[in-house]
């Protein structure tokens, strides 16, 4: 049950304190085409729809193109500062490398790295790579934004240990072990048999332990949560997920993996996706602030946040790159690696939320932690302050 509060700061107030406080998003969407459409990348699409390409295919193609906009364009490069504005994120980790073809992974990761690099130098200052967690509060001090780099998967390390010192070279800092299928490290959520980490993904977790990289369980079976809680001498941590036991899903985690998190010195940040907060097609921030409330009183305070994980509403829910509705999401006979069969899994167009259409609306999840009776230094901690400490703990 969880705890019922009384709200102590209004709307207003809630507001202000969202665009001063250091506020991090554990997980938002690709900031490269997940946070960019312009008339240029919609024309392409729209010749890409009339070559017959696929949605992945094109999604693929919107990533490096992204990039490059913001490169030459002065338009594009306001566009994408403007939605992180609007928000009033100050830090956010974003993904560039997750599910897909094995043979590719290694490749495709190494581009999207090296695109958000370029992403960085483009904006001359506006937005800095975070690498430590004094990037995190010197960001926040000057009024600037940072981007932490993460793969929400391990195929790009092949067999090769060796790769996760490149990617760390390149950057990353937070590795999520598993998406939702098996891969060599171990199980995903929605596999068939959900067992936990191999004798290969027990040395991916001391190597990055090494390396001070963060491991990330959000996407992984619960037995892989409990092998890397005792394998990792850091603290583990969920980027991206929400309570099983306020609502169950695969993808959701349950209150003893949470609390053992917790009291390891980890992290637990809760996603906006309607599907996974509420079984019915429309969610609401109440659902969303359900999960989180639930989770303070199963965690405490100091180890839970906000990992968005949403661009958009409807199908396209990492993107504001927008489809034409005739176009099919892969080749007949591909096999979908992202693990969601999207009935099963609450993944439908019609699923979407209240109050919350696109990144920019993100004060609004804090206007309803408000609301829901959190007070100010309860919030700064949810809002930031919880991911900053376990970053620093880990990356330093």
């Amino acid at each position: 049950m969880t705890t019922v509060r009384k709200a102590t700061l209004s709307a207003d107030e809630a507001r202000q304190l969202h665009h001063e406080a250091l506020v991090i998003d554990s997980q938002q969407p690709p900031a490269t085409y997940g946070f960019l459409f312009t008339d240029n990348m919609r024309d392409a699409v729209q010749e890409m729809v009339g070559h017959g390409l696929t949605r992945d295919e094109i999604a693929d193609r919107m990533a490096s193109m992204a990039a490059s906009e913001i490169r030459v364009s002065e338009d594009a490069r306001r566009q994408y500062l403007d939605l992180w504005h609007r928000s009033g994120v100050t830090v956010a980790s974003a993904t560039y490398g997750g599910p897909g073809s094995f043979v590719e992974a290694f490749e495709q990761s190494v581009t999207r790295l090296a695109e958000a690099r370029g992403i960085v130098d483009s904006l001359e200052g506006e937005l800095v790579l975070v690498r430590n967690a004094d990037d995190i509060e010197r960001a926040h001090r000057t009024g600037k934004h940072g981007l932490i780099l993460d793969f929400q998967d391990t195929i790009p390390i092949g067999t090769d240990i060796g790769r996760i010192d490149l990617f760390h070279h390149l950057g990353l800092r937070v590795v999520q072990l598993t998406y939702n299928l098996r891969n060599l490290v171990g199980d995903g959520c929605t596999e068939i048999h959900k067992s936990g980490l191999t004798y290969f993904g027990r040395e991916v977790v001391q190597r990055l332990n090494e390396l001070k990289m963060i491991v990330d369980v959000s996407h992984s079976s619960e037995q892989v949560g409990w092998d890397a809680l005792d394998v990792s001498s850091s603290p583990v941590i969920v980027t991206h997920s929400s309570s099983a036991a306020v609502c169950y899903h695969d993808r959701a985690k349950g209150d003893d993996l949470a609390k053992a998190i917790a009291d390891r010195g980890g992290f637990f940040g809760v996603v906006v996706i309607p599907g996974f907060l509420q079984e019915s097609t429309e969610a609401t921030l109440d659902d969303f602030a359900n999960h989180v409330g639930h989770l303070v009183d199963v965690m405490g305070i100091d180890h839970v946040g906000i990992g968005n994980d949403k661009a958009r509403q409807g199908p396209s829910t990492e993107s504001l790159v927008e489809y034409p509705p005739e176009v099919i999401d892969s080749r007949p006979g591909s096999f979908d690696w992202s693990g969601f069969r999207p009935d099963e899994h609450r993944m439908t167009p019609e699923h979407h939320i209240v109050g919350y259409d696109d990144f920019g609306d993100w004060p609004n999840l804090t206007i309803k932690l408000a609301e829901r009776g959190f007070n100010e230094d309860e919030l700064r901690k949810l809002l930031g302050l919880n991911y900053l400490r376990v970053f620093r703990e880990i990356v330093g």
